[in-house]
């Protein structure tokens, strides 16, 4: 079993690890016990309580963060005309249609976050399916990444959209932005990943539907949230 650094031993200390915190006292702990040097990342993970086996209690979406992610997104949009045009305009980073999926096919390119394409364009993206599958980058109605409305979806994705996906345990993870976010604005991330993820919640579960929330920093402990603060 690997060792945890001396760092990380003085971070987790920090954290008792059976308590639940509010939210409030959870930002301020996951600022507090990030030991990374550089701008670390925040994420949250909640667990639900979802059969992953029914296709109805397979959660996919996206939110648009109100304090953005503090990351910055290059974007990839497939499309022709005028929606290329507009793509542009809103300041996609890269616009094509055959001649980047070209280029992603042959040259093994990947330098974008976020890929958007037009219905028009799903058949020719079809055969890259098995290379952006597993990369988490084929774009999809239900996360807003194959539109008509280019525009929305570029500056949505420069805005702060953040994907979520439940995994087969049915536990979902998002970033929420990072160390250096006040704590307002980590808060108020937190309140609208979690206010999106009960907003969605399939009709056919039964029970409880959330069983925790954690959050941490890259490399820092995990900090328990009690769910019942969301509820003020």
């Amino acid at each position: 079993m690997k060792k945890k650094s001396k760092k990380y031993q003085e971070a987790s200390s920090k954290v008792e690890k059976s308590k639940l915190y509010s939210k409030e006292e959870a930002v301020k702990l996951v600022k507090e016990t990030s030991i990374t040097k550089f701008d670390a990342s925040i994420e949250v993970a909640m667990r639900l309580n979802l059969d992953t086996k029914k296709a109805d209690q397979q959660l996919r979406g996206a939110i648009v963060l109100p304090k953005g992610t503090g990351k910055t997104t290059r974007v990839l949009v497939i499309a022709k005309g005028d929606q290329a045009k507009a793509a542009e305009a809103a300041g996609a980073d890269y616009v094509g249609d055959a001649d980047m999926l070209a280029k992603i096919e042959k040259e093994n390119w990947f330098e974008f976050d976020t890929m958007i394409a037009t219905p028009d364009m799903m058949p020719l993206l079809g055969r890259l399916g098995r290379v952006l599958g597993p990369k988490g980058l084929m774009p999809n109605p239900k996360t807003g990444t194959v539109t008509t409305d280019v525009a929305k979806a570029v500056t949505d994705a420069k805005a702060g959209r953040v994907e979520y996906r439940t995994d087969s345990f049915g536990n979902v993870h998002a970033l929420i932005g990072k160390v250096s976010f006040s704590e307002e604005d980590l808060l108020e991330n937190l309140s609208a990943f979690v206010a999106q993820i009960i907003k969605v919640k399939p009709a056919t579960v039964k029970g409880e539907y959330i069983k925790n929330i954690s959050i941490a920093s890259t490399m820092g402990p995990g900090i328990k949230i009690d769910k019942n603060s969301f509820d003020k």
